[in-house]
């Protein structure tokens, strides 16, 4: 009897703290039409963290957060499965867009700019993801070559 109480605590917390996760995701979400953006750009996003990972002239703290968000994302298991409509890929694209600051703090907005694989719209959606305020005028908003 003793060893079901054990495994029941163990379901149990396992479960309130993927609750836990799923509101601190809903919470932390990109707001309006933002999310729907994210997940159209995921695509570019992914080779956006894939390029920004690989520079060795970012800080290694931020290049480990956004080695670790490629393991997230790599790994079949997800916070909110992607085979439920809509939700299974807002909860990679919410992840991403938390990276994106996290990296934009660590490493600056140059460092998107720099490494931005698609449209000039797209990478404004991107700045925008990662808190940025839109381009300035006469700003780069082209997109990069490399990589």
């Amino acid at each position: 009897m003793d060893g079901w109480v054990v495994v029941g605590a163990v379901v149990g917390g396992t479960a309130l703290l993927w609750l836990l996760a799923l509101v601190a995701l809903a919470v932390a979400r990109p707001r309006g039409s933002l999310l729907t953006e994210a997940i159209r750009l995921l695509p570019d996003l992914l080779r956006l963290v894939s390029r920004l990972a690989r520079d060795a002239a970012l800080p290694r703290r931020v290049r480990v957060r956004l080695w670790l968000l490629v393991a997230y994302l790599a790994l079949p298991i997800d916070l909110v499965p992607d085979f439920i409509p809509v939700l299974g890929y807002a909860d990679d694209a919410i992840v991403v867009a938390l990276v994106l600051r996290s990296v934009v703090r660590g490493a600056g907005p140059q460092a998107l700019e720099r490494h931005w694989p698609g449209t000039p719209d797209g990478l404004a959606a991107v700045r925008r993801l990662a808190g940025l305020p839109a381009a300035q005028a006469g700003g780069d908003q082209t997109p990069n070559a490399a990589g």
